[in-house]
């Protein structure tokens, strides 16, 4: 955890320790106390922490030496986000929060609102990207990538979710929608020749099971949900429930 005298980026755990942690490195930034230092605590008798146990904690001054030596965790997961309608800028505003990499991508350069719905500036992690032929960013996408697919348009959705099957290496590729376009799309797959086991790993509806309702915001937290529980370090695959088209 990186502590400044009004800031905290990281953490050791939270409650009562990490409070215990930020007074300690606060007096020391205070004090201009640059000597490393380390505090044991027992969590159950020192502090009160029902979880039990005992943790050592090492202060040190920030240096060009421990910055380098800072670790640089990897990102949650690569998103291809297709759709920058209501529903794609929900779900980019909670993954613009989140330690993820996101192309967000659209033909209408106009439908990219210039903030989030909070009113802030767009990270440095949602990159926006307008093209013309919108499945062809497909391909620039890293193995292993995340796809949702949310467009404006049935046909187009059929063709960015087409390139997506035909490509094959990818984790999850969710299309937004009912039942019963999952049932009409699949039937066109099958048409054009797609490997029904590619098909078969298709997510439509989209979203974890139990959020009921159809508003951006709502269908956005079910999605962000599901792609967490897939990202690479989750321990459990889940079944998807939500999204309209």
């Amino acid at each position: 955890m990186l502590v400044s005298a009004v800031q905290a980026v990281g953490t050791v755990g939270g409650g009562h320790l990490e409070l215990k942690a930020l007074q300690t490195a606060r007096s020391m930034l205070s004090a201009n106390d640059r000597m490393p230092r380390s505090e044991h605590f027992a969590l159950g008798p020192a502090l009160g922490q029902c979880c039990g146990g005992a943790v050592t904690l090492g202060y040190e001054a920030l240096s060009a030496d421990t910055f380098a030596r800072w670790p640089v965790p990897a990102p949650f997961f690569h998103l291809q986000l297709y759709g920058a309608g209501h529903v794609g800028r929900a779900i980019a505003t909670l993954l613009a929060t989140l330690d993820v990499e996101v192309e967000w991508i659209d033909e209408r350069e106009e439908e990219f609102s210039p903030t989030t719905t909070l009113g802030t500036d767009w990270p440095a992690n949602i990159r926006r990207i307008c093209v013309d032929a919108v499945e062809t960013e497909v391909r620039r996408a890293p193995p292993g990538a995340f796809y949702l697919v949310l467009t404006h348009n049935h046909d187009l959705d059929l063709r960015i979710t087409e390139t997506i099957l035909r490509r094959g290496d990818f984790a999850y590729l969710g299309l937004i929608g009912s039942k019963t376009k999952r049932q009409r799309f699949i039937h066109r797959f099958e048409q054009r020749g797609i490997a029904p086991a590619a098909i078969a790993r298709m997510t439509c509806p989209i979203g974890v099971q139990g959020i009921v309702g159809k508003q951006p915001e709502v269908l956005a937290m079910a999605v962000v949900a599901q792609l967490l529980q897939l990202r690479p370090d989750s321990p459990k695959m889940p079944a998807a429930s939500l999204g309209e088209g």
